[in-house]
């Protein structure tokens, strides 16, 4: 089912998080934040609504962090529920797809649920200080392909992060599939 994300909150604070990644290192967000923004986002491998936009998504995070902004990609699905998001099809995923930032695994769902994220792909884009100014969609395609010309709403607004520490006032939620959380 597809979920949307919730509005901006303007300025509140990353929560820290330390996760394994399929390059087997852990990362705390604070080794990983860039000097002029950090864009955390949450993405799984089986979901159709990423594997529509990955190739934008490893292209933006690519002319981001020429910009001085990082990225990091996280998955929470319950792989027990969904193999396909399991540690070791994302580490085949991320070797396939060559990504230009760590892919953390969140087994526990802890970071998940302290970011508030609700699908995938979900985007976090906080400025220097790791105070959100962006909180939408990657641009307005979804899962169909973009059109030539396309407006890239979060590297315009990770841009202007870049540029001024602060995000777009007018921004459109992401759309994806909805995370899939453990039973209790």
């Amino acid at each position: 089912m597809a979920e949307q994300t919730p509005l901006c909150d303007f300025g509140w604070r990353a929560p820290d998080f330390r996760l394994p990644a399929t390059d087997g290192k852990t990362y705390a967000l604070d080794e990983l934040r860039g000097p002029k923004g950090t864009l955390v986002m949450f993405i799984c491998n089986h979901c159709p609504y990423v594997q529509a936009v990955l190739d934008r998504l490893i292209r933006d995070a690519n002319d981001l962090a020429a910009l001085g902004v990082s990225t990091v990609a996280i998955s929470s699905n319950d792989a027990a529920a969904y193999p396909e998001d399991g540690f070791e099809r994302m580490a085949e995923a991320a070797a396939a797809h060559g990504f230009p930032f760590p892919y953390l695994y969140d087994e526990s769902q802890d970071v998940a649920r302290r970011y508030g994220a609700v699908c995938t792909p979900d985007f976090f884009g906080f400025d220097g200080a790791l105070g959100l100014q962006y909180r939408g969609r990657l641009d307005a395609s979804g899962k169909n392909p973009a059109p030539a010309g396309a407006r890239r709403d979060l590297f315009e607004a990770m841009r202007t992060v870049a540029a001024t520490g602060r995000g777009p006032a007018d921004q459109v939620p992401s759309v994806g599939c909805s995370i899939k959380w453990k039973t209790a």
